[in-house]
């Protein structure tokens, strides 16, 4: 065996060992990811704790998608992640069913407690404000 054989298959040898060791990472950053997010979408965790919550006012305008309702939530402090929260609406009854209006928010409500707010009649909710 020349060297030139030798410097080639040592060379083979490298490269395959880094595309294995690419393949692993990438692997790896992705299961760590998939947990996260499903962690993230099934744990419910509110943005601040009783203590420390602000209340925001939200404007929700007619023809948004859930998507976009989870950016602008995203965008005041509501929640961590609008993938998140439009997957929760995916796997929830409120698929569809949220409504346009201005709604006061919570960073102390969980994403469940804000889509029952978010997809109640007007009339209910006042109904609710009137009780408390």
């Amino acid at each position: 065996m020349d060297a030139k054989q030798v410097f080639g298959a040592f060379l083979s040898m490298i490269f395959k060992v880094s595309l294995w060791i690419i393949i692993i990472v990438v692997v790896y950053k992705c299961a760590i990811y998939g947990y996260s997010f499903g962690y993230d979408i099934f744990s419910d965790v509110p943005v601040a704790t009783e203590t420390t919550a602000v209340t925001v006012s939200v404007a929700v305008v007619d023809g948004k998608s859930d998507m976009e309702i989870g950016e602008l939530l995203e965008e005041k402090g509501l929640i961590k992640d609008a993938r998140v929260f439009w997957a929760r609406v995916l796997l929830s009854d409120y698929k569809n069913k949220l409504r346009p209006g201005i709604y006061d928010l919570s960073t102390s409500m969980t994403t469940e407690e804000m889509l029952k707010i978010m997809s109640s009649d007007p009339e209910e909710t006042e109904e609710e404000e009137s009780d408390s």
